[in-house]
């Protein structure tokens, strides 16, 4: 198809993401007047050749971000493969929650936590771990009717359920599972302790893992995997809420609570304006948890100003020499740093 590229929302280590527009003839039907578009030079768009695949298999989710296509493009003599996406122009719920001061109402959150289930739901039964649930990686879109609904993105780490893969760590730390440190297994229960320090954020306005700004990577790492601590529950939830994020949180991920199950949870099957929706906290600062460090290990992407992306901080997969190595040797196997050198541009360019 013929479309135009426009500004950059995002960029990353191997892709980076435009505002698109299709022009002319298409050979895809129904195609949105405005479109995101994530590209990669083709020496590197494995990754994001996967994640368009499995976008293909999860297309009939409305909670999951849809794929619109893909092509090829040669621009300034470099060849890119490109592909096509949803355009959410609401931001991330990242961007929502640092605009509403700090907190989400419970009522919010709640609506919100039941799309996410609804997409982790889908995603789990077709064979999928997502693998990197964050505030960062869920998109907000405005219904017909002119109310958000938020919608999962972001799979540039997904696997299918039960994959081995060379990885040392998967996701992001803060939002990690302990078993995905101590085990490297990252399976769809990962997922649900993923959700509920995502659920916790969003009620706290910060992290759900308390800490120093001094504190390094391992540090947490080894406190998540390791200890006793569990991530915060917050005490300005209903009990509902509290109970929720405590099926969430269980260490044991085969005693850890399912999407599925999860959807019955009072905290997001009942009536949301029969429950108390809480008190919003007054705004906690955020510039002590704002770490660039601390996105995406791996090659995950992560928030932009609308729409995720990799983030600029190199995670390429590391090779796991050894399957038997100890959790210790897997934390400090981190990422080494490569910057992209993206040029972005207001300027629309012609592309076919």
């Amino acid at each position: 198809m013929e479309w135009r590229r426009g500004k950059s929302v995002g960029r990353g280590s191997f892709c980076s993401v435009n505002l698109a527009i299709p022009t002319g003839d298409s050979n895809l039907v129904k195609l949105p007047q405005l479109m995101a578009v994530k590209s990669a030079f083709v020496s590197e768009c494995s990754l994001l050749q996967r994640e368009r695949e499995i976008l293909t298999h999860l297309r009939d989710c409305p909670q999951i971000i849809r794929c619109l296509g893909d092509d090829h493009t040669i621009e300034n003599g470099q060849r890119f493969y490109n592909v096509f996406l949803e355009f959410a122009s609401r931001g991330t719920l990242a961007d929502l929650l640092k605009k509403s001061g700090g907190a989400l109402i419970e009522s919010e959150v709640r609506r919100y936590t039941k799309s996410i289930l609804s997409g982790l739901r889908f995603i789990h039964e077709k064979g999928f771990v997502h693998c990197d649930i964050k505030l960062q990686n869920i998109l907000v879109c405005s219904d017909s009717d002119g109310s958000d609904d938020v919608k999962i993105a972001d799979f540039g780490l997904a696997k299918r359920v039960g994959a081995v893969e060379n990885l040392n760590l998967r996701g992001t730390p803060l939002y990690m599972s302990p078993e995905s440190i101590t085990c490297n297994e990252h399976e769809a229960p990962g997922d649900v302790w993923s959700l509920g320090c995502a659920v916790a954020e969003m009620v706290m306005g910060r992290p759900a893992w308390n800490r120093r700004a001094d504190t390094d990577i391992s540090a947490l790492l080894f406190r998540i995997g390791f200890g006793e601590e569990l991530p915060e529950i917050p005490e300005e939830m209903s009990e509902q809420g509290k109970d929720f994020l405590r099926k969430c949180f269980v260490k044991d991920p085969s005693k850890r609570w399912t999407a599925e199950m999860l959807l019955n949870h009072p905290f997001v099957a009942e009536d949301i304006v029969s429950l108390p929706q809480g008190n919003k906290p007054s705004p906690s600062p955020r510039s002590a948890f704002d770490f660039p460090e601390w996105n995406s290990v791996s090659c995950s992407s992560s928030s932009s100003d609308y729409y995720p992306c990799d983030q600029e901080q190199s995670r390429r997969p590391v090779s796991n020499s050894s399957s038997s190595s100890s959790p210790v040797d897997r934390i400090q196997k981190l990422m080494t740093q490569r910057r992209p050198n993206w040029e972005s541009s207001d300027s629309w360019i012609s592309v076919r």
